[in-house]
């Protein structure tokens, strides 16, 4: 690394785990290594599931630390990411009220229909471009509207944006993270007033948006007294949520590409210049969520390796490359589930679900581990499949590849299942996308990176990446979505 060389933490939060990263970008150079990881254990109380955002935020400071540890007690900047919808709650001293909620709690359930009934669904997608999800931050306020915390808030923050707040102090409302929210005109990239005032939604409750590169403040004297940096250290606004962060990081060279962010969720879509909100996006269930630059992410939620964490869960102890080596030699597309079914999003017992849905939809149901794998692995590539052939047909906008980012880029099983489902060659890597994507916001911030373009050539040439080469016909899969498609 030369001289030129700066360092970049880059705090990437997922649903089961943190992790603070340091990257090192110079002239042509990019680096990036893990500072600390840390668990991210939702707790379930009586009055429901919340995440333990306390923990976490102890987590950012000991890998603050960490991440000082290594460059020498100095970092040139601090940039937040996390997953996107769930928020906390602050009086008017500034003080949390209680832990922010899960978006897994139940919630919300009904009361997208409550919601619906004052503003019908399809006027609701015009405006926004959102996907029905059941825990959109919409649904969860509606869900709020009686309770206590509520009425006493004085702002909200959705979470990367709550944790930038404790670390200087200063509030804001990242962008691409906002477009989550269903609160969002993704034309205007504004707040979607009408939504709001036909809601009741107070949006004054949240604070000023910030765009991905906007500063952020500085670390405030007790961060850096706590974690043994040296001041001032600014912090970045970055794509707070990590699909957008993570979609940044796609080592693209042009535009006829698709992508998926593979991990707990499986993002899959395209990136466009401007939103889809026709009837049939809506009825596909596609979202428009903001990206760099003026991109939309137009994509779809899939429940993702989700169904494979929690089983594993169930299981216990297992070696999982043996696990994925037997799933690699079970019958092929012997038995599917929709991998986008609500039926699936909460925990508990998914080995069993797995296989009562496969028997109530007339399929042998997967018995053994390695069969129940394979099950989950051809369901998310079916379902991969189908988000990226819609994805086009919606958006008019025909791809060439598949680029796989994320954590799946490690199972090689659902990367090379994914090239055969689609048809369509399939690009690997980087793993750690919504990190990366995270530091070169950070290092393009302060001019060391161009343009978009200039990142993704950056990352091409300097991450590993893995291609898969479709085999075969697709009709096996174009016959296993019919079978999917007449349930």
């Amino acid at each position: 690394m030369s001289a030129t060389t700066r360092s970049f933490a880059a705090v990437d939060l997922g649903a089961s785990s943190g992790r603070v990263m340091v990257g090192r970008v110079g002239a042509g150079s990019l680096e990036l290594t893990e500072a600390h990881r840390f668990p991210n254990r939702p707790v379930r109380v009586p009055e429901g599931l919340r995440w333990d955002v306390l923990s976490l935020y102890g987590g950012v400071l000991d890998g603050l630390r960490a991440a000082g540890a290594r460059c020498g007690g100095r970092l040139d900047s601090v940039g937040i990411d996390s997953w996107a919808v769930d928020y906390g709650l602050l009086d008017a001293d500034g003080a949390l009220l209680g832990n922010p909620v899960h978006y897994r709690d139940p919630r919300t359930e009904g009361v997208a229909e409550k919601v619906w009934a004052t503003l019908p669904a399809a006027e609701l997608y015009a405006a926004t471009g959102l996907q029905y999800a059941p825990f959109n931050t919409l649904y969860q306020l509606a869900a709020a509207r009686e309770s206590a915390q509520l009425a006493h808030a004085k702002r909200l923050l959705l979470i990367p944006d709550l944790l930038t707040y404790w670390l200087t102090g200063e509030p804001g409302t990242e962008l691409t993270n906002a477009s989550t929210t269903q609160l969002i005109d993704p034309r205007t990239r504004d707040w979607a007033y009408g939504v709001a005032a036909r809601l009741d939604i107070d949006l004054e409750l949240f604070a000023p948006l910030r765009r991905p590169g906007d500063p952020a403040g500085l670390l405030r004297q007790r961060v850096l007294e706590e974690t043994g940096l040296t001041g001032p250290v600014p912090v970045t606004t970055v794509g707070s949520h990590d699909t957008a962060s993570a979609v940044a990081a796609v080592p693209a060279t042009g535009e006829r590409f698709a992508y998926i962010c593979t991990g707990t969720w499986s993002l899959a879509g395209l990136e466009l210049d401007a939103p889809v909100l026709t009837e049939a996006s809506r009825a596909a269930n596609f979202t428009n969520e903001l990206g760099l630059d003026g991109t939309v992410r137009y994509l779809r939620n899939i429940m993702g390796l989700w169904l494979l964490q929690e089983c594993l869960r169930e299981w216990g102890e297992t070696d999982l490359g043996e696990l994925l080596r037997a799933a690699g030699e079970a019958p092929a597309l012997r038995s599917v589930v929709d991998a986008g079914d609500a039926v699936f999003l909460a925990p508990g017992r998914m080995p069993e679900r797995i296989a009562e849905a496969c028997r109530e939809s007339g399929q042998p149901a997967p018995g053994t581990p390695a069969e129940i794998t394979r099950c989950i692995l051809d369901s998310l590539a079916l379902a991969h499949r189908r988000a990226v052939t819609e994805a086009q047909e919606l958006a008019d906008h025909p791809v060439d590849v598949v680029h796989v980012v994320g954590g799946g880029t490690r199972n090689a099983l659902l990367c090379q299942l994914t090239a055969d489902a689609c048809g369509l060659p399939v690009v690997a890597g980087p793993a750690e996308a919504a990190a990366l994507g995270n530091v070169l916001v950070q290092a393009r911030a302060h001019g060391l990176v161009g343009d978009r373009a200039a990142m993704r050539r950056l990352l091409a040439r300097t991450q590993p990446l893995e291609r898969y080469e479709p085999r075969g016909d697709t009709a096996a899969w174009q016959a296993a979505q019919a079978r999917l498609s007449t349930r």
